[in-house]
């Protein structure tokens, strides 16, 4: 191939040289699947279906990205739960980051019952284009993937970012965080507010991380969130739920579903956050970075449902004094 013959342009944030006369060209120059992939060229989605027509022209800047680790159904007396019009009967949620491999994030996915699994996007290795992907390990058509921003800092970043989601795969329900230091992983409010409305005005359906406060939780919602995601504690530091007093004013003022993110650890913090009447628990680290991630798949979802059920028979009042289980009169 002549040096001559070929367009310099960027490509994935790196220079790189191709005599592809079009987008598909280039994808299949990369031996990669054009129905796994969106295509973004200088800062603007090419739809999937125009990829064949769309030039590729010097100096164009190109990002190819896919899905990395990072359906409705109920039954007759199911306590499902629902979520802009589709309903689901799991109410946890997991990551697929952290683990050892695609396959042991399968089985975890398996165990935990999900139905909906979060996923990160990211730019394609164009120098490994067959590695596998986890489109290979967790079925789309079986379970629900959210793309999330995760690693985002700007809301534009964000919204960028879940636009590209949307060419790849077709979702308009999505998780947007917008993250506002790399040391706390804490919620930009100010900016994820921003990011919530364009979102919704462009037709998402956006699932909201935010910080634990009643307040930003009403805004969100004003904003065109379809579900409030409150932290429980930093992201992957496994304390637990730090502030349940928030948590549960944030339940008792919305109007979507709540569901905590962030923070869990092990299975009594999921049963924590399900016993203040929140609609689920999102996690990943929790599971992931267990000694056993697979059996504490099961715990987390035991837990969930077993706060679930607590939430909804009522516990007993809290007393200053103890109260006797037994009778005391008659006693020998």
């Amino acid at each position: 191939m002549s040096r001559a013959m070929t367009k310099s342009i960027t490509l994935n944030g790196a220079p790189h040289r191709s005599a592809a006369a079009t987008i598909a060209d280039l994808v299949r120059e990369l031996e990669l699947a054009p129905e796994k992939v969106a295509v973004e060229r200088n800062g603007e989605i090419v739809p999937r279906s125009t990829l064949g027509a769309a030039p590729l022209a010097e100096g164009d800047r190109l990002e190819i990205v896919h899905f990395v680790g990072g359906g409705d159904h109920q039954g007759a007396g199911e306590d499902t739960w629902s979520v802009a019009g589709r309903t689901f009967r799991s109410r946890l949620i997991v990551g697929t980051g952290k683990y050892k491999s695609f396959e042991q994030n399968a089985a975890a996915v398996e165990a935990s019952g999900a139905e909906i699994v979060t996923v990160a996007v990211r730019r394609v290795n164009v120098s490994d284009p067959k590695a596998p992907m986890l489109t290979d390990y967790i079925d789309p058509k079986k379970i629900t993937y959210l793309p999330n921003t995760a690693g985002c800092f700007t809301g534009e970043e964000a919204v960028r970012t879940l636009r590209l989601a949307r060419e790849a795969g077709g979702w308009d329900l999505v998780k947007l965080e917008v993250l506002g230091e790399a040391r706390t992983l804490y919620p930009n409010m100010v900016e994820t507010i921003r990011a919530t409305e364009v979102l919704a005005k462009e037709g998402f359906l956006p699932m909201v991380y935010c910080a634990d406060d009643p307040i930003a939780a009403k805004q969100l919602e004003d904003a065109g969130a379809v579900a409030i995601m409150p932290l429980g504690a930093p992201i992957g530091s496994g304390l637990g739920i730090q502030n349940r007093v928030t948590i549960r004013l944030i339940v008792e003022g919305a109007k979507v579903p709540v569901l905590v993110d962030a923070g869990v650890g092990t299975a009594s913090d999921a049963a924590v956050g399900m016993e203040l009447g929140c609609e689920g628990i999102l996690m990943n680290t929790a599971i992931a970075e267990a000694k056993d991630p697979i059996r504490m798949a099961r715990a987390m979802k035991l837990a969930v449902e077993a706060g679930r059920e607590a939430y909804l028979a009522g516990r007993m009042a809290r007393r200053m004094y103890a109260d006797p289980s037994s009778p005391l009169a008659g006693l020998i």
